[in-house]
């Protein structure tokens, strides 16, 4: 069936999709024209079946974008990108698909017809970028747009804006639209604060005739709760995600509301410009700052592979996204060079100097089938949504946090719900919101338990004032029994090995412990009576073994870890190092009055009171004085105080260090008396900076703060001084 000359055809594939069958292109004698039986078998493909399908997946498209550029998205951006992908492809294998009017041409969406703000015409056009998705499509589109400096910046997840400054003055701001008309929103751009109404010319970057400025509007994070708790108490639909919310608090008509909703903006280009002509974008990116406007700290210049690489890895790391005012959904990589720019050109869709790689999703669309709760140690009643199985970021999850029933109510699900759900790096799965527009009225609201799943005990919030619920039969529900005992097995308390949940479970059910008070009392004869810790014969297993050697051993921790082991509410490892360290014995600490305890350094009075609180409970006292009576250290050493060399030190450590791990960096600073913070600010004595440290390294460099390696701050801790 092979063509015989020398182009080597198919002699049965069709060259062309409008009917022409039998010939391949070179017109090779020895393949003649089917004959009339195989007629059939050749047209191996109907372009009118092509067509159709083209058809619907670009009629797909343009609805998904015009729901995302002016209404609510119903999918996820990461399905977008997929369904975007699969158009692509369907035109390059078949070319004559791709008409003019393709989305795969087009840049945003037409404004809609049923817009209240009127139709702008750029100066010059706001074009889209194209993505790549993995680094082996970035080395190739490096590969193909060569230069010696490239600009990395965050591609920030909100909504595109144009601001045209005419002699230094506001006179315009507009939506990106179809790239070429977009929606006069300009009386709502004047209410964002990061948007400056008249520019600050100088000798070095005098004001422009006319500039377009391109940048990106959007809520921050710490805001968006508050924005949707506003939105739902107002009676609105809540919104699924930050970049939703921006969209629709910019297209307001009421100029107040658009106030309320706390918009935000940072420039991340130049349009049209009449008295400006910069050599580099960097060099536009200063002379935007220089005018007042607002420009990413994140933006870095780079200039080869390898830098370019390393930013995209150090960005995709969860970590370091920590304290980013604005959602990201990929870095950009821009040539830096203007006249290399204007020599590259673009397509009618996007520039061909710039691509944006896109990290995996971390948020995606999935079915709500119900809403479960889970106990916790301290009682607390946190309900989690049953998830359809869903990939995101990496892993496919089927379950997601739902805080407590007052985020339930705030968020809006119901059961039933298309909602959307996030999950970055290695943090458990959030609930962010529901689809609004994807419900069909068989969706039906959930009713918080009014009894404890565990025990059948009636719950209640603690106190009035709280979101949380709580279970209050803390001694006896064996949920939150389980959940002390895997708690106190943890390295920040006893380092119990092989005491999980699901031993924890079995030491429960057997009748061997009814609280936490009898684990040090616990020997071989009343381990037999266990499933998990004893073998077919009835013999203590190797688990069983190890059980009883740990417990042995953590009789001898020091008195800070025994305070974490007890469960008190608001004492964590920081706070029981401050009281061990300060009290040196448990006998001192329970005479103490909540005053004195309030002027620990780090308590304060909502930590004391929550101590004192503890102890007025009979078996809480009784779990200490077991403890104590079979043998487990209650008393700080204080013959082995380390010398307190950190005195008086606020000391940060960001990044990984190849010697301590994040909890024994901080026992290491605060078992010299210095404080372990977790934020940068001028307080601040010392930064250890680490591999992959993140933007508080960043911070520190801006306030000036002394950086330390690790080899400083070994050095640090011996002698209190990194020199």
């Amino acid at each position: 069936t092979s063509c015989e000359c020398e182009f080597g055809g198919d002699r049965f594939s069709p060259y062309s999709f409008f009917g022409a069958v039998g010939l391949c292109e070179a017109g090779c004698e020895a393949n003649p024209p089917c004959p009339p039986e195989t007629l059939d078998w050749c047209t191996v493909t109907d372009f009118a079946d092509l067509r159709r399908e083209w058809n619907d997946l670009a009629q797909e498209v343009r609805q998904h974008r015009d729901l995302y550029y002016n209404k609510q998205p119903i999918i996820s951006d990461a399905e977008f990108d997929e369904l975007f992908a699969k158009l692509q492809k369907l035109e390059a294998e078949h070319p004559e698909l791709a008409v003019p009017d393709s989305p795969t041409m087009e840049v945003g969406a037409p404004v809609a017809a049923s817009s209240s703000f009127a139709n702008v015409e750029h100066l010059e056009p706001m074009r889209s970028l194209d993505n790549v998705f993995d680094l082996d499509e970035l080395r190739k589109w490096l590969e193909r747009t060569p230069s010696e400096s490239y600009l990395t910046e965050l591609k920030i997840d909100g909504l595109s804006i144009n601001l045209t400054y005419r002699d230094g003055e506001l006179v315009q701001a507009a939506t990106r639209g179809d790239g070429r008309v977009g929606e006069d929103v300009t009386a709502n751009a004047r209410v964002i604060s990061d948007i400056p109404h008249v520019l600050n010319g100088s000798d070095k970057y005098p004001v422009p005739a006319v500039l377009e400025v391109r940048g990106e509007v959007y809520i921050s994070i710490d805001d968006f709760p508050e924005v949707n708790a506003q939105r739902i108490a107002g009676g609105g639909k809540p919104f699924a995600n930050p970049r939703n919310a921006a969209a629709g608090s910019l297209r307001q008509k009421n100029v107040e509301d658009v106030r309320k909703r706390k918009l935000r903006m940072i420039c991340h280009g130049i349009g049209y410009s009449e008295g400006f002509t910069p050599a580099t974008l960097d060099e536009a990116y200063r002379a935007l700052e220089a005018w007042g406007l607002p420009v990413s700290s994140k933006t870095m210049l780079v200039h080869t592979t390898k830098e370019i690489i390393e930013r995209v890895d150090y960005w995709a790391d969860p970590a370091n996204r920590e304290d980013l005012l604005h959602e990201i959904d990929g870095l950009v990589i821009k040539v830096d060079s203007i006249a290399e720019q204007r020599a590259l050109g673009s397509t009618s869709r996007a520039p061909r100097w710039a691509i944006a790689y896109k990290y995996p999703p971390e948020e995606v669309t999935t079915t709500l089938l119900d809403i479960q709760v889970g106990v916790g140690r301290t009682g607390r009643v946190t309900p989690f949504a049953i998830m359809e199985p869903v990939f995101v970021a990496g892993t496919t999850v089927s379950k997601a946090t739902l805080h407590n029933q007052t985020e339930i109510k705030r968020k809006g699900v119901l059961l039933g719900d298309t909602v959307v759900i996030r999950k970055a790096g290695e943090i458990i799965p959030e609930v962010l919101g529901p689809v609004v527009e994807k419900r069909d009225g068989t969706e039906r609201e959930y009713i918080f338990p009014t009894f404890c799943p565990a025990c059948g005990t009636r719950l209640a919030p603690a106190k009035e004032e709280d979101a949380d619920w709580r279970c209050p039969n803390t001694r006896n529900c064996p949920n939150q029994l389980a959940e002390r005992l895997t708690y106190l097995a943890g390295r920040k308390a006893f380092d119990i090995e092989v005491l999980g949940e699901k031993g924890a479970f079995d030491l429960i059910r057997s009748g061997i412990l009814t609280d936490e008070a009898d684990l040090f009392d616990l020997d071989r004869e009343k381990l037999s009576a266990s499933k998990v810790y004893t073998a077919k014969s009835g013999k203590i297993n190797s688990n069983g073994e190890k059980l009883l050697n740990n417990i042995a051993a953590a009789k001898e921790a020091p008195l800070s870890r025994v305070l974490v082991g007890l469960s008190i509410r608001h004492v964590g490892s920081t706070a029981s190092r401050a009281l061990a360290a300060r009290y040196r014995s448990m006998d001192a600490l329970r005479a103490a009055t909540v005053e004195d305890i309030a002027e620990t350094e780090g308590i304060g009075s909502t930590i004391a009171q929550s101590f004192k609180d503890w102890f007025e409970v009979d078996w809480h006292r009784n779990i200490v004085d077991k403890w104590a009576a079979a043998g487990v250290n209650m008393e700080e050493n204080t013959t082995e105080q380390l010398p307190q060399t950190l005195e008086g030190m606020t000391v940060v450590v960001t990044g990984s260090l190849e010697g301590f791990s994040r909890d024994s960096a901080k026992e290491a600073i605060v078992s010299r008396g210095g404080k372990a913070s977790g934020s940068v600010s001028k307080k601040t004595t010392y930064v250890v900076v680490g591999e992959k440290a993140g933007s508080k390294e960043t911070k520190a460099r801006d306030l000036g703060l002394t950086i330390l390696d690790e080899e400083q701050f070994v050095r640090l801790l011996e002698t209190g001084s990194p020199e």
